[in-house]
This record gives C-alpha cells, structure tokens and sequence, in this order.
C-alpha cells in the first residue's frame, strides 16, 4: 500500500511539473517500503540522497518556470527550497551516522512537506501559467 497518493487535487497545470511532482511522490513510497521492510541504512541513504538530487533538478526546473512567467512569490518560494534541502542533507548526515530511526520522521516529513508544498506555494505559481 503507497504511503502517499497522487491525487489530481496536486495539479498546479503544468504537465512537466506534476510529472516531476509524481516522481518525488514515488520516491516518497519507495523511501517508506524499504523503512517498513527494514532494509539497511545504506539502501535507505541511498534514496534520502537520489530524493535530493531528483528534488534539486526539480526545484531548478520549477524556478525556471516561474522566472519565465514572472512569479511575483519567486524569491520566497525560493526559499522554501533551500530550506527543504538543508533539511534533506541533515537528515542524510543523520542516516550516515547512525540514526537509523530517524527514517520514519523523514518519510513523515517527506510527506507533509511535499503535499503542503504542493497545495500551498506551487498552487501559488499556478495563476500565471497560461490556461491549458
């Protein structure tokens, strides 16, 4: 069962960004089965760290976007990410070093973060991107 759920609630009407919105929500499942699977630390490590890759592509590609269409919010969606990565490398030190149970706060995290993310600032740079 996925720990998380593409809902189309999660549209902000930009076919690239929900795609890439999609993928951090599979990467947020996949976080959670191996926690529940109790795979080992490196395996676990390795997805905090493919999470933040993927998610530093994905912000560059989202602050792109709003540039192109002036996003009036683009300086403190800005920074919002740099936030939620700051976090991320944190949590991955934390793995690195040990704290194998922090796994569970970084899939609630994960999880909160992107949905209120999502709802809140990304549905915020939906109102300049042209109609479909």
């Amino acid at each position: 069962m996925a720990f998380i759920t593409w809902k189309e609630g999660y549209s902000v009407g930009s076919d690239e960004m929900d795609a890439q919105h999609q993928k951090l929500v599979a990467m947020i499942n996949k976080m959670y089965e191996a926690m529940t699977a109790g795979k080992g630390r490196a395996e676990v490590n390795g997805i905090v760290k493919e999470m933040i890759d993927y998610s530093k592509f994905h912000f560059d590609a989202e602050e792109k976007l709003m540039k192109q269409y002036r996003y009036p919010g683009f300086n403190e969606h800005i920074k919002e990410h740099h936030a939620f990565i700051a976090k991320a490398l944190d949590y991955e030190k934390q793995i690195a070093a040990g704290v194998f149970t922090i796994s569970i706060e970084i899939t609630n995290f994960l999880k909160d973060w992107l949905t209120n993310h999502i709802l809140v600032n990304d549905k915020a740079y939906s109102s300049v991107l042209p109609k479909k």
